[in-house]
């Protein structure tokens, strides 16, 4: 039986969370079903003022109009836990923090950059909790350093994110299909720095990228990992916020189609390939203007696409026009099922992984 774990004072009875995942993959919808199967339910607040534009012709505010909505309806829907997910590179980092923050989110995930900064948006009265996301031990120990030096404030917990991941990466392409990188590598070598703050603080570990199976949530734990982080098997879900046409990209994925691009953000990616992808190789998605300034580092008149529209565009069903982020395993989906079909499998697999070790 998989065992709960505590993130501060909030008890996480399934120890799993549900990665962050923009544009509009993982909203309101996704989230509060994973909170009400007991783990974490993660909103991804990339690109939400294009999922609200309706509601102004300013971009920003209509981010913060949006991330409100998706937090209330979240939140109206469970009572368990939910997490916002803001990535350091945005250019409307500091809004989305102090909204998930006024808006009462359980935790902030922060990643893609260091969020050195993330605790000086609390107040004295605030409640969420903070958790950075990072690819290597020695992020941990800056960000610890840097916290507890200028904030006298620790990590409420970390998620490590191995090269499987999907989406954007935190290493470079050479390090990616390197086994001195890998989830299993990584895991034990962050688990040393969060225990040499023990006396001060408990600091789980989630570890995330490529995990598919109970037998890898397993394996993960035995590494020292307090919880497993899984986003691409929840993309193929009654649930999950995306178009039909995304999930089915999934269903539909082979091993072979799943491919490393560059990203206007400075990363490389993990996608599958389509016809989106090859206007790229080809040079004809060059953009011809920006009106969000999204990402703090793209230079649109050098950038090959525009991201958020890419993304944007997809999650709507315009595969055409965009592509699909994964996790390097997520040709293993075969059918789109309920987020409670998809947790009871896991847990099937965990118990089944417990019985064959007695």
């Amino acid at each position: 039986m998989m065992k709960s774990f505590f993130i501060g004072k909030l008890e996480v009875k399934l120890p799993i969370v549900q990665g962050g995942m923009g544009v509009g993959v993982s909203l309101s919808g996704l989230a509060s079903a994973v909170a009400n199967e007991g783990g974490i339910g993660v909103i991804s607040c990339a690109g939400m003022g294009l999922l609200y534009r309706q509601t102004t012709d300013n971009y920003p505010l209509n981010c913060i109009y949006g991330l409100r909505e998706e937090i209330r309806k979240a939140k109206k829907m469970t009572k368990g836990i939910i997490g916002v997910n803001i990535m350091v590179a945005l250019s409307n980092f500091a809004d989305m923090v102090n909204t998930s923050i006024e808006e009462k989110a359980d935790i902030i995930f922060s990643g893609a950059g260091l969020p050195l900064n993330l605790p000086s948006f609390l107040k004295k009265d605030s409640t969420t909790l903070l958790v950075p996301i990072v690819s290597s031990a020695r992020a941990v120990k800056i960000i610890c350093e840097k916290w507890d030096a200028t904030y006298n404030y620790l990590p409420d917990a970390v998620v490590v994110e191995g090269p499987k991941a999907g989406g954007h990466l935190g290493f470079k392409k050479n390090q990616i299909f390197d086994d001195n990188y890998s989830l299993e590598k990584i895991v034990p070598e962050v688990v040393k720095i969060t225990s040499s703050y023990r006396e001060r603080k408990n600091i789980p570990v989630i570890a995330g990228g490529g995990l598919t199976t109970g037998e890898d949530i397993m394996r993960i734990m035995k590494l020292g990992a307090d919880g497993a982080q899984m986003a691409s098997i929840f993309v193929p879900t009654i649930e999950c916020d995306a178009a039909g046409e995304f999930k089915e990209a999934y269903i539909k994925c082979k091993k072979n189609n799943i491919i490393i691009i560059d990203s206007p953000v400075g990363m490389p990616g993990r996608a599958i390939e389509s016809e989106f992808t090859d206007k790229i190789d080809a040079g004809l998605t060059k953009p011809k203007g920006c009106g969000y300034h999204c990402i703090k580092t793209c230079d649109y008149i050098n950038s090959p696409y525009c991201i958020i529209k890419a993304l944007y565009n997809s999650v709507k069903g315009k595969l055409s026009d965009g592509y699909v982020f994964v996790g390097a395993n997520a040709y293993m989906a075969d059918k789109i099922r309920s987020v409670h079909q998809v947790i009871s499998i896991l847990k099937q697999e965990y118990a089944l992984c417990e019985i064959k070790q007695k």
